[in-house]
């Protein structure tokens, strides 16, 4: 049998009966009171509660949102790395400097002729990524610069191709003709 808190306290001796009394008569009264006036006493205790768990449950969310946001990062950049890994171009025998910019400053990577009139011709992109340069396709550099634009760093404008079936493609224009 459970005893109740205020025979525990008259037993330890840290109350008297007088006290235990007069304070039972005061809540009879409090209550009494709130019937007759119909008066709703807040509960103090149990607000606080509330807002606690409240604050809690944002910041819970809070939390959940940045774990989210570092994982869909992470995924985002492993696919850049497999994308890159997948579809860089050998330059095993390359001999032409290529010089870009990357930011400020001015890098140089070596190329083969073709790819040097692709990069040019905008079919070729050179991409980043750990502080690796490396030569890929053009719809590749799409894919990547999607997931985020700041691995892309060179990506010249497509030029058209010339057309092979072209009956004036033999004859040059004149640099002095002025149209």
């Amino acid at each position: 049998m459970a005893i109740s808190l205020k025979d525990q306290l008259l037993k330890a001796g840290l109350v008297d009966a007088r006290k235990v009394s007069a304070a039972t008569k005061e809540k009879h009264k409090q209550e009494k009171q709130q019937r007759k006036h119909k008066i709703e006493t807040v509960d103090e205790a149990k607000v606080n509660a509330q807002k606690a768990l409240q604050e809690k449950v944002e910041r819970d969310r809070q939390l959940n949102f940045e774990r989210d946001e570092q994982l869909r990062h992470k995924a985002i950049i492993a696919q850049i790395k497999q994308l890159i890994e997948v579809s860089r171009l050998s330059r095993e025998h390359a001999e032409i400097a290529y010089n870009f910019t990357d930011g400020t400053k001015i890098k140089k990577i070596l190329v083969t002729d073709e790819m040097l009139n692709q990069l040019s011709n905008g079919r070729l992109a050179i991409v980043k990524f750990d502080e690796q340069y490396s030569v890929v396709p053009k719809s590749v550099a799409e894919k990547i610069k999607l997931r985020d634009e700041s691995y892309v760093i060179v990506r010249n404008a497509l030029q058209p191709t010339e057309d092979a079936d072209d009956p004036y493609a033999e004859y040059k224009i004149p640099d002095d003709l002025m149209w």
